[in-house]
């Protein structure tokens, strides 16, 4: 217990900065991935080989080599940043191609006659997107959407081996101050379970308000 009680500063500290961390890449990431899936649908052939492009590459990319080519070739390229924003590059950058995937299964969900049927009214592929479509598809897509989020609040400990103080960097801190390194990764082990609980304890409401609703 005391390996948690006399660092408790850095626990709260780390943690934090997991939760920023987590919360800006995945308000980017959902962004990004719904615009990547409305591009998956699009009628231009230029729009849907670009959004096939993308997710091809970062769904079959490692995340670490994510990590490695936007905190090392983003530099190559004077493009520099703290190793904060770096991390939500990353981040945002590899979980918007899963987003994509989960919206774009969200759209199939919705028959195609509403589709047809707002544009035999005169309604453009944006107002038929944006005002039929996207509505009961992101419905259809909370649960698979909630998964990602998920994975990644455990994907941010990555970004502790491209120096952000994080939760995944604490067990290395406490080794180095001299703390048994299993005692360390119990509580972190804990801290991730406080942090994402709530998110799959709404996942499964979501789920249920989804079902109930159908």
């Amino acid at each position: 217990m005391e390996t948690l009680t006399d660092n408790w500063d850095l626990f709260i500290e780390a943690f934090r900065t997991t939760v920023v961390l987590l919360i800006i890449s995945g308000a980017i990431a959902l962004v990004a991935g719904t615009l990547l899936g409305a591009m998956r649908v699009s009628p231009v052939p230029a729009l849907r080989a670009a959004g096939t492009v993308y997710v091809t590459l970062l769904r079959n990319t490692p995340l670490t080599f994510v990590f490695f080519f936007v905190a090392f070739g983003f530099p190559r390229l004077d493009i520099r940043f703290s190793y904060f924003a770096f991390a939500v590059i990353a981040l945002s950058s590899y979980t918007s191609a899963f987003v994509c995937e989960a919206v774009r299964s969200g759209i199939n969900t919705v028959p195609l006659g509403q589709a047809e049927a707002a544009r035999a009214i005169g309604m453009t592929f944006g107002q038929t997107l944006r005002e039929v479509v996207l509505p009961q598809a992101l419905r259809n897509a909370v649960p698979p959407l909630m998964s990602v989020i998920i994975a990644l609040a455990k994907n941010t400990t990555i970004a502790s081996g491209f120096g952000v103080m994080e939760a995944g960097a604490i067990g290395a801190t406490l080794n180095e101050r001299g703390y048994p390194a299993f005692d360390a990764m119990i509580w972190v082990a804990v801290g991730f379970i406080i942090v994402v609980l709530p998110l799959s304890l709404t996942q499964r409401r979501l789920e249920r308000k989804v079902v109930r609703s159908r």
